[in-house]
C-alpha cells in the first residue's frame, strides 16, 4: 500500500525534488486584476516579482476545495493512504478546507486513511518538513509514524527572514505606513521570525548586508552547530546574489554545506515582495 505525501505550493521546494520524491503539490491561487493563476503552474515567481516591481498588486487565496476532493478521492479509490501536510493555518485557510473535504470524502470512502497536519510552517521551512516526510515514506515507515515525526519536526523548524522593501509588508498589514516610509528612508531592514505559525518581528538593522549577517547570526544562536550534515533551506525573492552571500557565510562560519535552495513561490512572495531572503533549519532541541 502506497502512502502519498501531499502538500500545497507554499512549500517553495524545487519542482524537480518534489517530482523525484513523488510529492503531490496542490497550487494556491494567485489573483491579479481579476485574473486567477495557479502558483507555480500558470504563474511563476520571476514573473510575479517583476510585476510587483512595476507596481502590480497580487493577491492569494487557498487551494480550491475541488483540488482536495479530486486528490483525496483518487487516492481512496486506489486503496492507498495519504498524509497532507498543510501550510500554516495562521497564514492560510488550506488546513481548514482540507479537513472539511476529507470528512466529505470519507462519507463515500469510510476506509480511506488520511492524516492531515497543520505544519505551522511556511515557505521552504514547510518544504523541509514535507521533504523529510517523503523520505520517511520511501524508507517504509507507517502512516502514523510519519505523521508523528513530521509534526515533531515542524515544531522544531526555525524560520528567519528579512525583506528588502517594507512596502510589501505594509500592503499585507504587517507594518504601518509610517514604519514603511521611515524604514525606506533610513534603509531599515526588518528581521522576522515565524512562531507558532505567525510572523513575529525580532530585529531591525540598517542595510542589506547587515540583515543577511543577522540571519547567519540567528542560525549560530539557534541551530545545533555540531550537526554539520543537517539540511539547511535558503529561499530568495528573485535575489540569487543575496542567497549565495548567506550560503557562503554559513559555510565559512559554521562549516555546514548541505543546502536546499529555491525561489520563494508566489503564495509567499506576493506578501513579502522581491528581495526577501529566508533561512530555515532545525533548532537545538531536535534530535
Amino acid at each position: 500500500m502506497t502512502i502519498h505525501i501531499l502538500a500545497d505550493s507554499a512549500i517553495d521546494m524545487p519542482r524537480a525534488i518534489a517530482e523525484q520524491l513523488g510529492i503531490t503539490v496542490m497550487p494556491l491561487v494567485v489573483t491579479i486584476e481579476s485574473e486567477q493563476y495557479e502558483d507555480g503552474v500558470t504563474i511563476m515567481p520571476k514573473q510575479m516579482f517583476d510585476g510587483m516591481r512595476n507596481g502590480r498588486v497580487y493577491k492569494t487565496s487557498q487551494v480550491p476545495m475541488e483540488w482536495f476532493r479530486e486528490t483525496f478521492e483518487a487516492i481512496a479509490k486506489a486503496g492507498d493512504e495519504a498524509i497532507y501536510i498543510a501550510f500554516s493555518s495562521e497564514l492560510s485557510g488550506t488546513y481548514a478546507s482540507s479537513r472539511m473535504m476529507l470528512e466529505m470524502v470519507q462519507e463515500d470512502y469510510p476506509s480511506f486513511a488520511c492524516e492531515i497536519i497543520d505544519s505551522k510552517c511556511a515557505s521552504l521551512g514547510y518544504g523541509l518538513v514535507v521533504h523529510q516526510a517523503a523520505l520517511w515514506a520511501r524508507e517504509g515507515l507507517s502512516r502514523a509514524d510519519i505523521a508523528s515525526q513530521a509534526e515533531r519536526l515542524a515544531k522544531q523548524m526555525e524560520h528567519v527572514f528579512t525583506v528588502d522593501d517594507l512596502e510589501y509588508l505594509y500592503r499585507g498589514g504587517r507594518v504601518s505606513k509610517s514604519s514603511a516610509v521611515i524604514g525606506g528612508l533610513l534603509n531599515i531592514k526588518p528581521v522576522l521570525d515565524v512562531e507558532d505559525g505567525k510572523l513575529i518581528p525580532i530585529d531591525k538593522v540598517r542595510g542589506r548586508k547587515k540583515s543577511i549577517m543577522r540571519l547567519a547570526d540567528l542560525l549560530g544562536d539557534r541551530a545545533n552547530l555540531e550537526d554539520k550534515e543537517q539540511l539547511i533551506g535558503i529561499a530568495h525573492g528573485d535575489d540569487e546574489e543575496a542567497l549565495e552571500s548567506l550560503k557562503h557565510m554559513i559555510q565559512d562560519r559554521f562549516g555546514m554545506n548541505n543546502f536546499m535552495t529555491s525561489s520563494i513561490g508566489c503564495a509567499i512572495g506576493a506578501h513579502s515582495g522581491p528581495g526577501t531572503l529566508a533561512l530555515f533549519f532545525r533548532n537545538k532541541s531536535y534530535n
